[in-house]
């Protein structure tokens, strides 16, 4: 914005310059045609000129060659003739064609001063949408088919333009003398007018800008206030929850991730060590409907956010990243109904395996093999990470309900993956357990009493 307006700021010194040039070259053209076609045919009285390499005609309007006066009926020049004839025509078509150039900026200087016409159907007066996906812009109005800010960089650049052919124009003027003209009152009188109109035009295009700031700031601040509030609530439920007895025994509770959003999530307080192998087993309902599992977990850390990732976007098939390598799972999760879900992945060789309802349905090698995953970095429930911690993209996220999610610095047998099922056995995992005090709710998520495993299975 700074860069916009100070090239305004520009335009604002140099246009009246340019503008009482043009007017002045104006009624110099337009007084030496009007006065060819009114006088008699006039005769120029050149003396031969020296032979010279570069000579030329050395005899301008109104003198003879030998600095006499000029003389009506005398001798003519027929080359001196043709070529002022052609410096003429070469001056009319520039000054029609500067006019064309001061017509076009001065219909742009009035659609800037008159504003966006309401009631504009198709491109014009609509509002475009934010890019950003969870972010709500102020909307942006109509600037004459240009997006804001483009048509004073196009305005700069026109002024640009006619000023390089201005230059152009005072260079073929010193070939071809005319009398001399007093306009000062003139350009006194243009160099007022086109100052006025450039300060009206400066005061638009800052009102434009500080109101677009002043609109996105105001946006921003409300979504911070909200989120912040909204945080500050699911807290504040989470401690009734954990005060009320009975309700959370440790482990008998789930995250509910009721909407996708790109801030409701869970967090674990604990990061992990450097591992050499790992489990992570869950129970997980996806939300009836949803396309895609979207992301239950995310171990993102410094300098790579995809270190350890279980995803199923759209309609792709659900992938297990370790240091952003993928391998695809033949797991399916989507009937709505609880389901029990281990992933086991080693860095020897880059062996994985994955298990649905205590049976292997997948397994694989040469996912980042001898790769350690990496000490230091933030677990989160329910989003995929850009950033460690942060930048979550909706269309990424989970919806439904998780609960004991455990992980292990080992790769369990099938059997214990396979009792965490049928309920015969719960083991908590010694580097991540599923307690109240370990995780943490952000963005509106909530803890829930968590159904009876019986009744899990049976979902």
């Amino acid at each position: 914005m700074d860069e916009r307006i100070s090239t305004v700021m520009q335009a604002r010194i140099c246009f009246p310059l340019f503008v009482a040039n043009v007017a002045l070259l104006l009624l110099v053209g337009a007084e030496a045609l009007g006065r060819q076609e009114q006088a008699p045919p006039l005769r120029l009285v050149c003396e031969p000129a020296p032979a010279e390499p570069e000579a030329g005609i050395k005899c301008p309007m109104g003198q003879s060659a030998s600095g006499g006066k000029f003389t009506p009926g005398g001798p003519t020049d027929p080359r001196a003739l043709t070529q002022l004839q052609e410096a003429i025509l070469q001056q009319r078509e520039t000054i029609i064609s500067q006019k064309e150039v001061i017509k076009e900026l001065t219909a742009k200087l009035s659609g800037c001063e008159g504003g966006p016409a309401g009631g504009a159907s198709g491109g014009q007066g609509a509002v475009r949408p934010a890019r950003r996906k969870g972010l709500a812009h102020p909307p942006i109005k109509d600037t004459m088919g240009d997006p804001p800010g483009a048509s004073t960089d196009h305005l700069a650049r026109s002024l640009l333009a006619l000023s390089q052919r201005m230059e152009i124009l005072e260079q073929q003027q010193e070939n071809v003398s005319v009398r001399p003209v007093n306009v000062a009152g003139l350009q006194a009188l243009l160099s007022e007018h086109v100052e006025q109109l450039g300060a009206r035009l400066l005061a638009r295009v800052q009102a434009h800008l500080t109101g677009q700031l002043r609109a996105h700031n105001e946006t921003v601040l409300q979504r911070a206030v909200f989120e912040a509030q909204l945080a500050e609530l699911a807290r504040k439920v989470s401690e009734l929850e954990r005060g009320v007895p009975g309700l959370n025994p440790p482990g008998e509770f789930k995250l509910s991730l009721p909407l996708r959003t790109n801030y409701m999530c869970g967090r674990f307080e604990e990061t992990l060590p450097e591992l050499y192998a790992v489990t992570m087993c869950m129970w997980l309902r996806a939300a009836p409907g949803a396309a895609g599992l979207g992301t239950p977990f995310s171990y993102a850390v410094p300098g790579q956010a995809n270190e350890l990732v279980l995803i199923e976007w759209g309609n792709h098939p659900m992938e297990f990243l370790v240091n952003d390598k993928v391998a695809q799972l033949p797991l399916s999760v989507n009937d709505g109904g609880w389901h029990h879900v281990c992933v086991t992945w080693t860095t020897r060789d880059g062996v994985w395996e994955a298990f649905q309802d205590g049976v292997r349905r997948g397994v694989g090698e040469g996912l980042a093999p001898w790769h350690p995953i990496k000490p230091g970095g933030v677990l989160i429930l329910g989003q995929e990470q850009d950033t460690v911690g942060g930048r979550f993209d909706a269309t990424q996220a989970f919806v439904g309900e998780l609960a004991y999610f455990n992980l292990w610095d080992r790769v369990l047998a099938p059997a214990e993956m396979a009792s965490m099922w049928n309920c015969s056995g719960n083991p908590s995992g010694n580097i991540l357990s599923w307690t109240g005090e370990t995780v943490q709710v952000v963005g509106g998520a909530a803890m829930r009493p968590l159904e009876p495993c019986p009744e899990r299975v049976y979902s």
